[in-house]
């Protein structure tokens, strides 16, 4: 398996604190059949300024622990950046990283709403050649509350990315819920592990493919696990129509 968002450098963010925290995670992933993680560590959300140069460094450090270790994982090039005004002018400077050093871009939002500017620099990004991955957007308040701001987001050509945490329900059944909706309305093209620490935030990974297998069988599981490989590659991911997310009412009544 791939893992496209985890913060498995230590010491720059709110995953590993030390190498010994990272070796650990690595060791995870791999028990987990995960053999390649793209090492994305937040970036301008307030609390962490990683730029493209201390993630190259720190993900060349780790790749070196690992073949000493032998420990058969792979990381690359990533980044976590926040949705703020500035992100095309730190592209321009090479402060943000992309995935891989392919054309995909995270974009994290706030987790209680989407900001007003978030359609047009969606689409500013794309004019640069470069695809938005919007992260975890299950667990944007807003975004539950009006799932139409995703799927106008989607249909403009944007991506999103869903953890697999939510998938498992380890966010709550609320989470879980509209997880499976933006699933069942063709809003996801991503699932990833998001992990921070072998307690509170793991992997789950194979385990929400498990899941996804069992509710929507073997061609949902491809979608997102191709998905992965093609985004590693540079090459265009798959994707279905987007559909309105049919919003349920308490006791899944509509």
């Amino acid at each position: 398996m791939i893992d496209i968002h985890c913060h498995i450098l230590s010491g720059i963010d709110d995953g590993a604190k030390t190498m010994e925290d990272s070796v650990a995670l690595a060791k995870a992933a791999v028990k987990e059949g995960i053999h390649t993680i793209i090492a994305t560590p937040h970036h301008m959300n307030g609390r962490y300024e990683n730029t493209r140069a201390i993630i190259l460094e720190k993900t060349a450090l780790l790749n070196e622990r690992l073949k000493e270790e032998s420990i058969p994982l792979t990381i690359l090039p990533g980044q976590e950046p926040a949705i703020h005004g500035e992100i095309l002018e730190g592209l321009e400077n090479e402060e943000i990283q992309t995935l891989n050093d392919t054309q995909y871009l995270f974009i994290e939002l706030p987790s209680g709403y989407v900001p007003r500017y978030t359609e047009k620099l969606l689409f500013d990004i794309q004019l640069k050649g470069l695809i938005p991955i919007i992260v975890h957007p299950e667990r944007n308040q807003e975004m539950v509350e009006k799932p139409d701001l995703l799927y106008q987001f989607i249909k403009k050509g944007a991506l999103s990315q869903v953890t697999a945490s939510s998938v498992n329900g380890k966010f709550g059944k609320k989470v879980k819920s509209f997880s499976e909706q933006l699933i069942e309305a063709n809003l996801v093209h991503f699932i990833a592990s998001d992990a921070h620490n072998l307690t509170s935030r793991s992997f789950h990974l194979e385990n929400a493919y498990d899941h996804i297998h069992n509710r929507y069988g073997v061609d949902m599981t491809y979608l997102f696990k191709e998905n992965a490989e093609l985004l590693l590659e540079g090459s265009n991911v798959l994707r279905e129509v987007p559909q309105h997310v049919k919003k349920k009412k308490f006791l899944g009544l509509f």
